[in-house]
């Protein structure tokens, strides 16, 4: 049987090094996430990157995520300041990343979902 707690945080530890990869920028887990509500998943090292994050990893489950999942990370977004972002994987999915469409779009209403290279240009293209 699969441990979800040991699933998720290998898949956080999986994600910061993406973004590293990605963006240069260090990202470090949260551990704070587990005694208390409202925080993000991964912390950046850059108090600049506009987004807080929260990841989920599951089996299987609905186009865009849990709408649990996503006032989840709308809290903790509104508490830090930034923009939520929701990376969720299924198994044997492509990662996936959810935000308000006002991330990349002034005015934007509802959200949008990208791949995570598109998410990462995204965040590259915030930082300026």
């Amino acid at each position: 049987m699969v441990n979800g707690r040991n699933k998720g945080a290998s898949f956080e530890r999986e994600i910061a090094k993406m973004l590293f990869d990605e963006l240069g920028i260090k990202f470090k887990r949260d551990l704070e996430q587990y005694r208390a509500v409202s925080h993000a998943d991964l912390i950046c090292d850059n108090p600049d990157f506009p987004f807080s994050l929260e990841l989920k990893r599951y089996r299987d489950g609905p186009i865009g995520g849990s709408p649990a999942w996503w006032v989840q990370v709308e809290v903790a977004a509104e508490l830090e300041c930034k923009i939520p972002c929701l990376i969720y994987k299924y198994d044997r999915k492509q990662i996936r990343c959810v935000m308000p469409l006002s991330a990349v779009m002034e005015d934007g209403e509802g959200q949008i979902e990208t791949d995570f290279e598109t998410f990462c240009f995204i965040a590259r293209e915030k930082l300026g």
